[in-house]
């Protein structure tokens, strides 16, 4: 009978630590084994005998399968992927090394893989520039992970019927039980908050050796609601998440990731906001984000989250569209539920208050805007911080912005003195464009750039306000 493998799961092994968020001497102690060996085994310069993997999967209830299935076997099938691309033809490159390549060094693997797929991503970026490129843009299907999850969740118009079902039910049994923390208590998982320190870099974790869920001590108050929730969306509407993860389809792993972590966030927002009391209540409170949020006790940010997912036929309320960015113009979340023309690459409109309201922090500015097209749209845009909690902990300051049509303005508590199609008597919209490139506004003073398509006109002897002058048609 022939001798089996040695079997080596040095870099599956580190993740599983780290995952459990233990140090090498916490695992070595809870394996009865020495920190050196662990760092050996983490190397992959000691095998993994049976009797250690049957420990491991039973000191950290694991399924022995998925403990024993190393990432060799995938990091060679990618890498042989990638080596047939043509920038590699003429080198030999005989399968056994890719295979040894793959199981011996997963970490030089992974690094080559990262950088082959930066190099497609500029060689697409690069085709689709070209005259008849005929590309879709970097936003493709493949090349943009985060831009395909954000797309898939703006085609459902970011309602998803299933998990506010759920979420419904267990909002209920929360509350019957007392909280989060005591629902969580009587399953067996207890909460503990912990200094930053002791978490190491993390603000929630799950340690599920001990059956205990970790939160950052310095969390406010609504980030620490906020979190127990995402736990709870995690494990108990778990099968929800995954069933639409599954029918999305999307085309990577990172994706579908990308995916999974929105409907985790969007589960904790149902749970903390129920869809019948919070329609209810949205209609009564006039649409006021921050006394929405002093009810419910959530924050801002997390109020505005949740007003662009009421989409439950027969319960429809006002569709927005929500974007949260930086001080440089970063967009670091978007959610649409009233498909609003936001471009997915290149600057968005400086004139749209989101831009500026760092100037005013905490206070709501309202805005009317409209497009070129003539469609017109009503604002509200924000400050609002995360981070901090302790002396020397960073605090960062974003922008976010809720935008709904024209029309439904008049349902919200900002807009009072206007009408249904425009800001109050005497003032006017500002017009504004999904960027620059795309937007062919010829008087605007605060153009980056010539719009796509338009040719620059001479100002050796004129030279005009704006800072292009463009010839028309």
């Amino acid at each position: 009978m022939a001798e089996s493998q040695p079997l080596y799961l040095g870099p599956r092994l580190k993740r599983l630590r780290r995952e459990l968020g233990l140090t090498q001497q916490a695992m070595a102690d809870d394996l009865e084994i020495s920190p050196s060996y662990v760092a050996l085994l983490e190397r992959n310069q000691r095998p993994l005998t049976v009797p250690l993997l049957l420990r491991l999967a039973r000191t950290y209830k694991l399924d022995i399968a998925d403990l024993a299935e190393g990432d060799g076997g995938d990091y060679a099938r990618r890498l042989g992927d990638a080596l047939r691309d043509p920038l590699f033809a003429g080198i030999d490159l005989p399968p056994l090394e890719v295979a040894d390549m793959a199981s011996n060094f997963p970490g030089i693997s992974e690094a080559l893989l990262r950088v082959y797929g930066a190099y497609q991503r500029e060689q697409q970026v690069l085709a689709e520039q070209r005259p008849g490129g005929g590309g879709q843009g970097i936003g493709a299907a493949g090349s943009d992970p985060m831009g395909e999850a954000r797309r898939y969740a703006a085609s459902q118009r970011n309602y998803f019927d299933a998990l506010d079902v759920k979420a419904e039910a267990l909002a209920d049994e929360i509350n019957e039980a007392g909280g989060a923390e005591a629902w969580l208590k009587a399953r067996g998982t207890r909460v503990r908050f912990l200094p930053s320190d002791v978490l190491a870099g993390t603000i929630r974790r799950y340690d599920r050796h001990n059956e205990q869920l970790l939160l950052d001590e310095g969390l406010d108050r609504a980030s620490r609601t906020y979190q127990l929730a995402v736990h709870v969306a995690y494990t108990a509407m778990r099968a929800e998440i995954s069933a639409v993860v599954r029918s999305a389809a999307l085309s990577s792993e990172s994706a579908s990731v990308h995916l999974r972590r929105a409907l985790g966030g969007y589960g904790a927002g149902a749970l903390l906001m129920p869809y019948g009391l919070f329609a209810a209540a949205v209609e009564a409170r006039r649409y006021d984000v921050e006394v929405l949020s002093r009810q419910f006790d959530t924050s801002f940010e997390q109020t505005a989250h949740r007003l662009t997912s009421l989409g439950r036929p027969g319960m429809e309320r006002v569709p927005f569209f929500f974007i949260r960015v930086d001080e440089a113009g970063n967009v670091s979340k978007r959610l649409d539920g009233a498909g609003f023309p936001f471009a997915a690459h290149g600057g968005g409109c400086p004139l749209w208050s989101v831009h500026s309201v760092f100037r005013t922090p905490g206070e709501v500015v309202t805005q009317w805007l409209e497009l070129p097209d003539g469609a017109r749209f009503f604002s509200i845009a924000r400050t609002v911080t995360s981070g901090g909690g302790g002396y020397g902990r960073p605090r960062v300051t974003r922008a976010i912005a809720l935008a709904c049509a024209a029309e439904h303005a008049p349902k919200l508590v900002y807009s009072e003195g206007g009408d249904a199609v425009g800001p109050p008597p005497g003032g006017a919209p500002t017009p504004i464009g999904v960027t620059c490139s795309l937007c062919h506004r010829a008087s605007c003073t605060a153009r980056a750039v010539p719009p796509i398509g338009r040719e620059i006109l001479p100002d050796d002897y004129r030279r005009a306000v704006e800072p292009f002058a463009f010839a028309e048609g």
